[in-house]
C-alpha cells in the first residue's frame, strides 16, 4: 500500500508581512495542508489533491524547480474557493535520485489519487514531468486526449533524447502510450517547426493558432470538455503578463485569457489531471509570473467547484434535462444529432462510431447554427475522421 507521506516533504510557508484578507476568507481556510503535525491521512475524503513537482532536470530551465514553493506562497494569499470543494495540500514531492526516478514516483502518485477518484492539480517543474501522466493513463489501459496550453508544441519530428522541449516524442513515438488525440491551443508559427506541424496534423491533432484562439476564446471550451488530461506551459503567456520563463515570448495570452482558459478546463467534467510548468522565478520581476501562475491555478479550483457532470448522462433520452435536435444537411445521409444541455446551455454532436457505439463530441452553439445552413461543422469533420475506421 502507497503511503504518501513517503514521497512528499511538508507544506512550509512563511506568514506574509501584511495580509490583504482576513484569516477566514484566505485561501488555506477550507482546505488540509500537509505539514509536520497533520500528515497525510484519510485521502478519500478529498476531491482535489494539490502536489508540487519540484524538479527542473531534463529542461535549459532547470530554475523551474523553483516554481512550486513560491506559486504556492502565493496561492495562499489569494480567497478561499467557494462553495465546498474538498481539498488537501499534499506539499511538494521529494526528488528522485534521476529525473526517471522522479517520474516513477509521480506516477505512483496519480495512479494512487486516480485510483481513489481524487483529481490531481499538478505544480511543476519543467514539463519533462508530463511523460509521467501518459505513464499513468498507459499504465492503467486509460484511453485519453491531451489538452496543452502552449506556444510552442513539443514535438521534434525526429527522434531525440526527451525533455521540457520534446517530450511529445516520448509519447507519440510510444506504441504502449493510451494517448488517443493530441491539442494543442495557443501555438504560435513562427515558435515551431512547419514540419512537426505537418506531422501532428497527418495524426488528426487539432492544433489551434493563437491568433484563431484569441477571435473567439469561447470555442475553445468544447475542446477542453473532451480531454482527460490538460497542462499549461507558462510560456503561452505573452512576456509582459509573465516574463518568469525560460523562453518567453513578446506575443501570448493576456493574463484575463489564460485565466478564462483555467476555468474551462476546471469545468470539464471528463478531466482527470491538471498541471502547469515551466514558471521559472530566475526569470521573474517582483513574484509577476508566480502571481499569475497561483491565479491560474485559482480559476481552476473555482471551475472545478461549479462542475456539473453531464457527460455521463447524454444517452438517457428521457432525462428531461436535455434537448435532441435532428439537422438535415444535403451532403450527409444521415441526419446531424445535436443535444443542447437545458442546465447549462452546453452542446454535443452525437456520433455513431465503430460497431454502433454512440460517441459524444463537445461542440458550441455556433457548430449546430452552421449545420442549419446546410454547413458541415469542422467539429463533426474531425471527429468522424478520427473515430471511424
Amino acid at each position: 500500500m502507497v503511503d504518501l507521506n513517503d514521497y512528499f516533504n511538508p507544506v512550509s510557508i512563511e506568514k506574509p508581512d501584511y495580509e490583504h484578507l482576513p484569516g477566514s476568507a484566505g485561501f488555506s481556510h477550507n482546505i488540509s495542508i500537509h505539514t509536520e503535525n497533520n500528515p497525510i491521512k484519510e485521502l478519500k475524503r478529498f476531491r482535489i489533491a494539490i502536489l508540487g513537482v519540484p524538479d527542473g532536470r531534463n529542461s535549459p530551465g532547470v530554475g523551474s524547480a523553483k516554481g512550486p514553493d513560491i506559486i504556492r506562497d502565493q496561492l495562499y494569499r489569494l480567497s478561499r474557493i467557494p462553495g465546498k470543494a474538498r481539498i488537501i495540500d499534499l506539499g511538494n514531492m521529494k526528488n528522485g535520485v534521476t529525473f526517471n526516478d522522479t517520474l516513477a514516483g509521480l506516477n505512483d502518485v496519480l495512479t494512487l489519487l486516480l485510483s481513489e477518484k481524487i483529481f490531481p492539480v499538478i505544480i511543476g517543474g519543467s514539463s519533462a514531468l508530463v511523460t509521467a501522466i501518459d505513464r499513468c493513463f498507459s499504465l492503467s489501459k486509460i484511453p485519453y486526449t491531451l489538452t496543452t496550453v502552449d506556444s510552442r508544441i513539443d514535438f521534434h519530428p525526429e527522434r531525440k533524447e526527451p525533455d521540457s522541449f520534446n517530450y511529445l516524442n516520448n509519447i507519440i513515438y510510444n506504441n504502449k502510450s493510451y494517448l488517443s488525440h493530441f491539442i494543442n491551443i495557443g501555438y504560435q508559427t513562427y515558435l515551431n517547426d512547419q514540419q512537426a506541424i505537418n506531422r501532428l496534423l497527418k495524426r488528426r491533432s487539432e492544433l489551434v493558432r493563437i491568433g484563431d484562439v484569441r477571435q473567439a476564446i469561447y470555442l475553445t471550451e468544447p475542446l477542453f470538455r473532451d480531454s482527460e488530461a490538460v497542462v499549461f506551459d507558462i510560456s503561452a503567456v505573452r512576456q509582459s503578463d509573465a516574463p518568469g520563463t525560460f523562453c518567453p515570448s513578446p506575443n501570448g495570452f493576456y493574463g484575463e485569457e489564460i485565466c478564462l482558459l483555467s476555468r474551462y478546463a476546471g469545468i470539464s467534467d471528463k478531466l482527470k489531471v491538471f498541471g502547469l510548468f515551466d514558471v521559472n522565478p530566475e526569470y521573474d520581476i517582483r513574484f509577476q509570473t508566480t502571481c499569475l501562475a497561483a491565479q491560474i491555478i485559482w480559476f481552476f479550483l473555482e471551475g472545478f467547484s461549479q462542475k456539473q457532470y453531464e457527460t455521463p448522462s447524454l444517452n438517457e433520452s428521457n432525462s428531461g434535462r436535455f434537448t435532441r435536435y435532428h439537422v438535415r444537411v444535403t451532403d450527409l445521409e444521415d441526419d446531424l444529432i445535436f443535444i443542447k444541455s437545458n442546465l447549462t446551455d452546453r452542446w454535443w454532436i452525437e456520433i455513431n462510431a465503430e460497431q454502433d457505439e454512440m460517441q459524444y463530441i463537445a461542440c458550441s452553439h455556433e457548430d449546430y447554427l452552421k449545420a442549419n445552413v446546410n454547413e458541415v461543422p469542422d467539429r463533426w469533420v474531425k471527429a468522424v475522421a478520427r473515430l471511424k475506421p
